[in-house]
């Protein structure tokens, strides 16, 4: 049976240290003494109802819970180095959430936090809304459902990523990225997914200016293009895509299949080319 502290207040360093088999109930992390590291090297505790203010309180947790808790802007870089973890119902507002953390599940969290999740493995995502930068920079085995997500350069060099039901609002997401693929989601922002490997879109909708450049084994299943002009320039490419594509430029090789494609460009390729291009409609 786990002891409990609840209803308590603490602002000193490495308040409640090496803590385990613990509950801790409707506690704030804040005050004049102004301590960093409240749960530092803590293991087998639960965390639920508190307000976090101050700096770094799960560095080297383990095996922990947090619930119905809030982190504030003013809780920077909160979980590193942190392992076996589930945060539920919560609000993460601390710069750097999560830095070179393993096995953690965030299920229905608001977030909103510049470069969260770098150079994490072992992430699940359940119902969030997101809003950050350098979003799961460096980042592998990741599984993402219903993710709503606003920000520059997410998931870039990314490995092993799975996102379903989606929204992502991002500019230049997805570069660099291994192994990923994205079905049912709606992806919005301009020069989409260079220099990916491996990537797959299933029943997506993309939209904005050059996407999907210098790709290789790049793989498009019943997805739609929505003003995607000068899309696959030199990239190996397998497309099926419904509706209209703008303009496509100087793919490499394999073949893109729409019902229409307003425009193929042809010139000025620094490299031959053996993609087939079709029309449904032709």
């Amino acid at each position: 049976m786990k002891d409990v502290i609840k209803d308590r207040t603490f602002d000193t360093e490495r308040a409640l240290y090496n803590l385990t088999n613990t509950k801790v109930q409707r506690c704030i992390f804040a005050g004049p003494a102004d301590g960093e590291s409240a749960f530092k090297e803590s293991h087998d505790i639960e965390v639920d109802k508190c307000r976090f203010e101050l700096r770094y309180p799960f560095w080297h947790a383990s095996d922990f819970v947090i619930s119905n808790s809030e982190m504030t802007v003013t809780c920077r870089a909160p979980l590193w180095y942190a392992s076996n973890a589930t945060i539920s119902d919560s609000i993460l507002n601390g710069v750097k959430t999560l830095r070179e953390c393993s096995a953690i599940t965030i299920n229905n969290c608001s977030v909103v936090s510049p470069e969260f999740g770098w150079k994490c493995n072992d992430l699940v995502f359940n119902n969030c809304d997101m809003e950050s930068e350098y979003y799961l920079f460096e980042c592998k085995d990741v599984s993402i459902n219903n993710l709503k997500m606003r920000g520059k350069y997410s998931f870039q060099y990314t490995e092993n990523v799975h996102i379903k039901n989606s929204v992502l609002n991002t500019k230049d997401a997805f570069w660099h990225c291994k192994n990923v693929t994205a079905e049912n989601c709606e992806i919005n922002g301009e020069y989409l997914a260079w220099y990916s490997d491996g990537l797959t879109l299933i029943n997506c909708t993309i939209s904005g200016t050059q996407p999907l450049c210098y790709c290789k084994n790049l793989r498009l299943i019943d997805c739609k293009m929505n003003g995607t002009d000068l899309s696959f320039e030199y990239s190996d490419v397998c497309a099926d895509i419904i509706g209209e594509i703008e303009s496509v430029k100087n793919p490499r090789s394999g073949y893109i299949n729409a019902d229409s494609i307003s425009a193929i460009i042809t010139e000025g390729s620094i490299m031959d080319s053996t993609c087939v291009i079709t029309e449904r409609k032709a």
